[in-house]
């Protein structure tokens, strides 16, 4: 059963509508997939989004004024976030929409909700195309449509939309498209190139230059005697070739047909710039520090994105309004050194950081009473103030 078929179920909102100018798009980006650096890029993303975990967090007031957070207090919401959908964990769930959203400018989450209202699953928009309407009294709709030729409506409301670049439109981000093509031409115009230097060195070695013009037949018999005579290994040749002065030999250097290696990163260079992303990270061997400063300004910019709007579409005002939000787990603890994770213990002993968390970050499985903050006793919290 296809993944849209389950929506055949439900009553999809039918308004009358008042289409938008410039608000709709084609979504872009699978042509680019297919080019090996401009998969490394988003896979690099991807990667490092997949290892993250979404938490629900409400902040509470006891009795005592004190103010307090619980996390992962509703159990609906903590498996909707553990398991988005009934064919997708977490991990596959943020690794589609990090590429969706890097190729495309936009990635689409629906939001299935059962009979009580409350949200049950999240499902990734697999739409080749999407336009933006709105009905008489301002309400936002989405129109999609599948690759297979269906169309889907739903309302803003079910839709949680993440933008990437996000300038021209007033409801779409914009892609990569108009930037990426030319240097995905000139790539591949490379790759060809090396392929025909590969083909040519492996078949054109000698060019023979004879000083009276040749029949065809005889050009090619004169090419097989050559060959024969001068560069076939089981005819006992010495290595040295001797030629009268009725044509001209001269060896085909191979390099000739390679093109010029600083050119040739020249554009791979322009697209990693384009992804914000640099050799080491597409290697996996960069430091901590590069690590951190990748994850700040690319990784996390979209990790607040997806935050801020699963929570406002997962939550109602009222909700948001008594504490309640969606936050991203941390990816500067996981991508830390061992002598830096190892430097967090003591953050444990002074309350920052509980056992269990820290942990976590060492690949470790939590621990029966790990979850209570501890302190030692000359770093109890001071009760007066001078």
């Amino acid at each position: 059963m296809a993944i849209f078929d389950i929506f055949k179920r439900r009553k999809v909102t039918s308004a009358k509508l008042v289409t938008t100018s410039f608000n709709s798009m084609a979504l872009w980006g699978n042509e680019a997939y297919n080019n090996d650096i401009v998969r490394a890029c988003v896979t690099a993303k991807a990667l490092r989004v997949s290892k993250l975990n979404l938490k629900h967090i409400q902040k509470t007031v006891d009795d005592n004024g004190e103010k307090a957070l619980r996390v992962n207090p509703w159990p609906y919401m903590r498996f909707l976030l553990e398991e988005p959908n009934r064919y997708m964990t977490l991990s596959a769930f943020l690794w589609k929409l990090s590429v969706q959203s890097d190729l495309t400018g936009n990635a689409f989450i629906l939001i299935l909700r059962d009979e009580n209202g409350l949200p049950c699953e999240q499902f990734p928009v697999p739409a080749a195309a999407a336009e933006a309407t709105f009905g008489e009294d301002g309400a936002l709709y989405y129109d999609f449509t599948l690759r297979n030729g269906q169309r889907w409506r739903f309302p803003d409301a079910d839709i949680i939309h993440i933008r990437g670049d996000f300038f021209l439109n007033d409801i779409f981000g914009d892609n990569k498209s108009k930037t990426l093509e030319p240097l995905l031409e000139v790539a591949e115009t490379t790759d060809r190139g090396i392929i025909n230097a590969i083909k040519n060195s492996s078949i054109v070695r000698w060019l023979l230059k004879y000083t009276s013009s040749l029949r065809p037949e005889d050009m090619k018999t004169k090419a097989t005697e050559f060959a024969d005579n001068y560069l076939s290994i089981s005819n006992g040749a010495v290595g040295v070739a001797v030629a009268d002065s009725k044509f001209d030999a001269t060896q085909v250097n191979p390099q000739d047909y390679v093109p010029n290696a600083s050119i040739m990163m020249r554009t791979p260079e322009r697209m990693m710039s384009l992804f914000n992303v640099n050799e080491k990270i597409l290697k996996s061997c960069a430091n901590e520090d590069e690590e951190n400063a990748y994850y700040e300004a690319v990784v996390e910019p979209w990790l607040i994105k997806l935050a801020q709007e699963m929570t406002r579409k997962l939550f109602s005002r009222r909700q948001r309004g008594t504490g309640n939000y969606i936050t991203v787990g941390s990816f500067n603890l996981q991508a830390a050194s061992i002598k830096t994770k190892l430097a967090l213990v003591q953050m444990v002993d002074r309350g920052a950081l509980t056992v269990n968390e820290w942990r976590e970050t060492m690949g470790l499985p939590p621990v029966e009473g790990g979850n209570v903050p501890i302190r030692r006793l000359d770093t109890a919290p001071t009760t007066t103030s001078d």
